[in-house]
């Protein structure tokens, strides 16, 4: 399925994540920066799913 993405989205994604993805993607240890880069990516991933496709409102979205 085709996702419009664009920077707006993935900000809001960031900006809605957990604070302590946000923080902890500059952890000093590396099993903290990967749990919050895998947070970060499942929020902005959500995010992009949830974005409605241009000319479709209106439409339901089909689950795959």
């Amino acid at each position: 399925m085709e996702h419009r993405v664009d920077t707006t989205t993935i900000a809001e994604a960031i900006l809605n994540a957990p604070g302590w993805a946000r923080v902890g993607i500059t952890a000093p240890t590396s099993i903290m920066r990967e749990d919050a880069a895998r947070e970060l990516a499942r929020c902005i991933t959500d995010q992009i799913e949830r974005t409605p496709l241009p000319g479709l409102s209106g439409q339901e979205r089909l689950a795959l």
